[in-house]
């Protein structure tokens, strides 16, 4: 039986700018980090309180090895999606959408980029 989805895991360039980008723009904590003997590079975060999901971030500062798969893009529940959006603004973060798109009835989404290119979504529920 499977019981929840534990992690993405997401290939980065520069480790040290994604671990910055994941805890000082989007608010993640450091749980653990971790060198294998193959050379790669492990770290997971999540949000402070919640156990049910983490981001792994991969590493191995070899920019020759391809994504083997991709991951379209993470999602974060946000309360205020207008404030967050202005947050990222200032912060020089590259947004994709300018302002939220209403979907279904009322969710709002907003897509921006992260320090590897990755798409990232801000989700606000009605």
């Amino acid at each position: 039986m499977i019981h929840k989805l534990e992690h993405i895991g997401l290939r980065v360039k520069d480790m040290g700018a994604s671990i910055r980008f994941y805890t000082e723009v989007l608010g993640m904590h450091l749980v653990g980090r971790e060198r294998l003997d193959d050379g790669l590079e492990l770290v997971f975060l999540n949000y402070p309180g919640s156990d049910t999901m983490q981001i792994e971030l991969i590493g191995n500062g070899n920019d020759d090895v391809p994504a083997l798969g991709k991951v379209d893009h993470f999602a974060f529940t946000v309360s205020d999606i207008e404030a967050e959006l202005e947050r990222l603004r200032t912060l020089g973060v590259p947004l994709i959408d300018e302002s939220p798109q209403t979907i279904l009835g009322g969710i709002k989404i907003a897509f921006f980029y992260g320090p590897d290119g990755e798409r990232l979504e801000f989700f606000q529920a009605k």
